[in-house]
């Protein structure tokens, strides 16, 4: 067996910092500004400057209804921050991050469990977004903030001008790719148009990422639960190399032109090809609403729900959570704070956009709020659908992010050289994954 698990040394690291963390970090710190202040909580995003702005707008709300300061860092290289701050055993008080990072965080004891009951407001929130906070020890690890799911946003301008429908199936997706790359949609009578794009490289998961939704359409699974806290790999099923197989000869190794030039090696900052104008469809979360208004103009697409596979139309969701650092000392304050994050005040805060800024949350996690409605766009709808009813989200009890990183390491190698034997290379990640799964101490 060919070993695809990478070195892991910052997870590694964080690890080494945790346990040296342990039970003395259960006191006050001094390494943050607001750290002896019992009435300033330091909060940590994985922002840029653009989201960062609609947080600062959030915060200022919060401190301006509970008198609460709140000393704000936005940071990029989170993971390697939040490593040297564990080093010193000092944690933020607060950091709002993916959904996925939760059980790498929980194992290596950086985050303070949760009882829902606890926060205000926390029965509004939907016991499917709460489930998503769970541990493998059945504790919660965090509060639901935002959420998403991916759906297909697809030329119309291109589907009127071939009289066409949007697909709601796999076979009409690839026909509608198929003609959208052969058929002159743009009419400039050149050979310059795809049908659909999709991040495949092995670069931080992405061909993973992008190829879950057709792994659950087609009834597969990468990891599977045995409902007490171990894992079983799914990689070897015979839905999971009908699906890989179904991707491979119609999508990455079919007909010119159904996915975009140079799909094998883009991430989604290169896979742009839709909001540049010459492809047709893009199966992606709702983020990029904003950004493909602003290229293509919205009355040039819409946004419908993902094409069904053999198994159901199953997408990917993800969003992020609010985690509370492994310390005590502000804990009224910490809840005070998750409690506004959830309310409908601050999710409508942090849902609208002013000057241009990017929202932070996308779908509500309160469940008396209604994303097209507060947006004043119907769009959001379909997204917020495609969350409620028809999608699935990684396994973050465990650390998943190794098993993301060789599930697409994997996708992409049978992607990539098209004569090779689907079922045995599924095999060969299967042995791979039981040994992600072993290393955590979670295989069945």
């Amino acid at each position: 067996m060919r070993d695809r698990r990478r070195s892991r040394r910052p997870a590694a690291l964080l690890v080494a910092a945790a346990l040296a963390f342990g039970t003395a970090a259960c006191g006050s710190g001094s390494g943050s500004a607001g750290s002896d202040d019992p009435n300033t909580l330091e909060v940590w995003t994985r922002s840029n400057p653009d989201s960062a702005a609609t947080y600062d707008r959030v915060f200022a709300a919060f401190t301006k209804k509970t008198g609460i300061r709140i000393d704000y860092q936005p940071v990029i290289n989170f993971d390697q921050q939040l490593q040297s701050r564990a080093s010193t055993k000092d944690l933020p008080d607060v950091m709002i991050n993916d959904t996925a990072l939760m059980g790498s965080y929980q194992s290596q004891g950086l985050l303070k469990p949760i009882d829902p009951a606890s926060i205000a407001g926390g029965d509004q929130i939907t016991d499917k977004s709460w489930s998503s906070t769970v541990g493998v020890d059945g504790k919660h690890y965090g509060i639901p903030y935002s959420r998403q799911a991916q759906t297909l946003m697809i030329r119309t301008d291109w589907l009127k001008k071939l009289d066409l429908k949007a697909p709601t199936t796999w076979q009409e997706m690839l026909s509608v790719a198929k003609a959208f790359a052969t058929e002159d949609p743009d009419g400039d009578g050149k050979a310059d148009t795809y049908g659909i794009v999709a991040p495949g490289s092995a670069q931080n998961g992405y061909a993973a990422w992008w190829g879950a939704s057709f792994l659950w359409q087609g009834g597969a699974e990468i990891i599977e639960s045995d409902g007490k806290g171990k894992y079983s790999p799914a990689m070897n099923s015979a839905a999971a190399v009908n699906a890989v197989t179904w991707m491979k000869d119609n999508l990455f190794c079919g007909e010119k032109g159904v996915l975009q030039p140079g799909a094998i090696t883009a991430v989604t900052s290169t896979a742009t090809n839709f909001q540049d104008g010459n492809a047709g469809m893009y199966m992606t979360g709702p983020y990029n609403i904003t950004t493909f208004d602003g290229t293509l103009g919205k009355d040039k697409y819409e946004v419908v729900p993902a094409p069904s596979g053999p198994a159901g139309g199953d997408v990917l969701a993800d969003g992020e959570n609010v985690y509370l650092g492994a310390k005590t000392g502000k804990d009224k304050q910490e809840l005070a704070l998750a409690a506004f994050l959830v309310s409908p005040e601050g999710q409508k805060i942090a849902m609208t956009s002013v000057d241009g800024h990017q929202p932070v949350v996308r779908i509500p996690v309160n469940s008396t709020l209604d994303a097209a409605k507060v947006r004043g766009d119907a769009r959001w709808s379909v997204v917020q659908k495609a969350y409620e009813d028809a999608s699935q989200q990684f396994p973050n009890a465990p650390d998943f992010a190794p098993i993301k990183q060789d599930t697409a390491d994997a996708l992409n190698s049978i992607f990539t050289y098209c004569g090779g034997d689907v079922r045995s290379q599924l095999g060969e990640l299967n042995e791979t994954l039981a040994g992600d799964l072993k290393d955590q101490d979670l295989l069945k």
